[in-house]
Parts: C-alpha cells; sequence; structure tokens
C-alpha cells in the first residue's frame, strides 16, 4: 500500500480516492464538527460528494494487490484463533469480538496469543484463562493494528495455528452426578443453608445432586464415611463434595477415609486465601474434594474457582493447584474470577 492526502480544496481523481483508505477520524468543518469518515473506512463513489466537507487535509492509503483491509483480516483472524463454543460478532472499527454461545469454561492458549501478537500488526486480546462464562459474554477481540496488512501475514497467522488446539474456546459444563456426604458441625438450620446453597451451585452448571449422606452421627468414623463415599460411587456419583468435620485434624474421619478407598491426594490447602481447607482427591476417575463452612455463605471460594475445572470433564493436577498461587489473593477486586451464579445470559455491547 502506498499513502497520499487528501486535500478538501484540491481536486484529485476519482480513480485515485475510489476505494483508498482513511488513516485518521475525518470531521467536518464548522461548529458541528460531526464525524465524516471512522479510521480505515474505504472510500466509496457515495463519499466523493463528501471530500469537500472535511476540515483539514486527511492521510489516506491506496491498496496494492495482496493488501488485505484491516475489516477483512479482523474476520480472518477471529476465525483462525475461534474454537468450539465461541462465534465471531463484527468488525467494528475493525475489531471482531469472540462472543461465548454456551455457558462454560474459557479456555485460553497463553502461549498463542503471545505468539501471534509478535507478529507485525496482530492484536489478540482476551479474558485470562479459566474465567467461567455465560453465553453473550465478549471473551476476546482480534484485530489488526493498521488500516491493512499483506496475505502473507494472515497466511503466517494462520498456519500458526494448531489444527488440534484452538487460540480460544469454551468448554460446555457437563452434567454430573454429585454425592454429598456430610460429618460433624452441620445440622439444623446451618445443614438445610448447607443443602440449598450446594444444590443450587451446582444446578447452575447443569449437575445434579444424587443425594446427601448425613453422617453427624458416625462422625469420628472414617469406615462410615469411606462406606458412604463407595455407595454414592456405585449408584453413579460422578463427583463427591464432603463437608463439616475439621480439615486441619489429622484424625478427621473424612481424610482417615481416602485410603480406606484407595483415594489418592492431590493436594491439601489450596495456595490461595481463603484455602487453606480446602483439598483435592481422585478415587479413580471420580473426583472428592472438601467445601468449607464458607461455600454455604460465599460464591467467592477456592471451591467456586475449582467446581468449574471438575464439571467441564478436566482432571485438575497438582500443576492446575500449584498455578492458583499467582492470582489467589481472593480479595474483592477478584470477583471477576467466580462463576456468576446469579446469572445464565448476557448481551454486553461491541465498543467503537
Amino acid at each position: 500500500m502506498y499513502p497520499f492526502t487528501i486535500d478538501p480544496a484540491a481536486t484529485v481523481s476519482a480513480d485515485v480516492l475510489l476505494g483508498a483508505v482513511i488513516c485518521e477520524e475525518v470531521r467536518a468543518a464548522g461548529p458541528s464538527g460531526r464525524r465524516l469518515f471512522h479510521k480505515g473506512h474505504r472510500l466509496t463513489s457515495d463519499d466523493l460528494t463528501t471530500i469537500p466537507e472535511m476540515a483539514a487535509p486527511v492521510h489516506a492509503v491506496c491498496l496494492e494487490p495482496g493488501d488485505v483491509h484491516e475489516d477483512t483480516a479482523g474476520l480472518r483472524l477471529a476465525a483462525a484463533i475461534s474454537g468450539p463454543g465461541v462465534a465471531p460478532r463484527g468488525p467494528v472499527q475493525s475489531r471482531v469480538n469472540l462472543i461465548a454461545t454456551v455457558k462454560g469454561l474459557l479456555r485460553v492458549d497463553r502461549a498463542a496469543v503471545v505468539a501471534l501478537n509478535r507478529m507485525d500488526g496482530i492484536a489478540v486480546f482476551t479474558l485470562p484463562d479459566r474465567l467461567t462464562v455465560v453465553p453473550g459474554k465478549i471473551v476476546a477481540g482480534a484485530k489488526i493494528t493498521p488500516v491493512a496488512v499483506p496475505e502473507s501475514t494472515l497466511i503466517a497467522v494462520e498456519r500458526a495455528i494448531s489444527q488440534e488446539h484452538s487460540v480460544v474456546t469454551i468448554k460446555p459444563f457437563l452434567p454430573l452426578r454429585v454425592g454429598i456426604v456430610t460429618t460433624e458441625g452441620l445440622s439444623g438450620a446451618v445443614q438445610e443453608r448447607f443443602r440449598a446453597t450446594v444444590s443450587r451451585k451446582l444446578s447452575w452448571f447443569g449437575a445434579s445432586v444424587l443425594r446427601f449422606e448425613d453422617l453427624s452421627g458416625h462422625a469420628e468414623s472414617p469406615e462410615m464415611v469411606a462406606s458412604a463415599i463407595e455407595g454414592l460411587i456405585s449408584d453413579g456419583a460422578e463427583l463427591i463434595l464432603t463437608g463439616g468435620g475439621n480439615t486441619i485434624d489429622p484424625l478427621d474421619a473424612t481424610l482417615r477415609a481416602l485410603p480406606l478407598l484407595g483415594a489418592e491426594m492431590v493436594k491439601f490447602g489450596a495456595p490461595a486465601h481463603p484455602g487453606s481447607m480446602f483439598w483435592l482427591a481422585y478415587r479413580w476417575d471420580v473426583p472428592i474434594f472438601n467445601l468449607a463452612s464458607c461455600s454455604m455463605y460465599s460464591k467467592a471460594t477456592v471451591a467456586d474457582l475449582i467446581l468449574p475445572w471438575v464439571l467441564d470433564g478436566d482432571r485438575v493436577t497438582l500443576d492446575d493447584l500449584a498455578e492458583l498461587g499467582y492470582g489467589g489473593l481472593l480479595d474483592r477486586d477478584m470477583a471477576f474470577r467466580f462463576p456468576p451464579y446469579d446469572i445464565d445470559a448476557t448481551e454486553e455491547p461491541d465498543e467503537e
């Protein structure tokens, strides 16, 4: 592409102007100062009568063979990085947004985003990996920073992206059946509140409660806890949640039940605050983890961060839990990281 200047006071051949791309915001002369053209606007025959209204000369470029206009390039970039669960919308001012089409867990290939953004003219920007999102949520944006890029740049982008692993995708939650075992410390109104809160949260993900097992009369028996968990798994539970007890007590019945089940502890205590009462184990393919008492009252616990990971079918590893420490100070400013339990969909407007 080659640049030139459009002077409203001069006569310029229509052959030169038609198809030229404006490189800046253009406003009319006079008090109104109304906007005539956006940056990136490609002149048509209808625009030729507007040029004399411009307040000052403006810069433009003529595209050459092999140049791709920013809108078309933005759409191709968005298509290249989009995976299941997202759809492109736009372009608006050359920016193409990626919109969630399902409720699920956002997955972003961070290394791929960095690699793409090292290419000239390419800009890909996303929400952080592993956020819970609902349909209509803007999860990423794609654009090119100049008004056009060479076709070769877009080909390089498309070749750089693995066909097996999308850059931006949303994994929908699985309708898992969940068994909940409670021991001491939960009775009466406290137990009812616990059950209502846990049931509501699981329902939001599309999961269902198989049943609650209340072992308050056998709170010190690891054998009874192990038997209850074994029974739930035998009856089809695909996830076990536990409540009550004292997880910092090495003689806690639930912790002592894990070896009896043949369950393997992934990590005791999460590197987050709050999170010291959390633990995660697996009995074969069935995850088992503890809900601290604060899970009854808050939607901002470490369990609320990990529950979406489990419910989208991921096997949570020690590395996954260790990485929680980066950004693991879960204060009020971190509210965006937690599932939006109060909404099922949204409609976010595109920005100009």
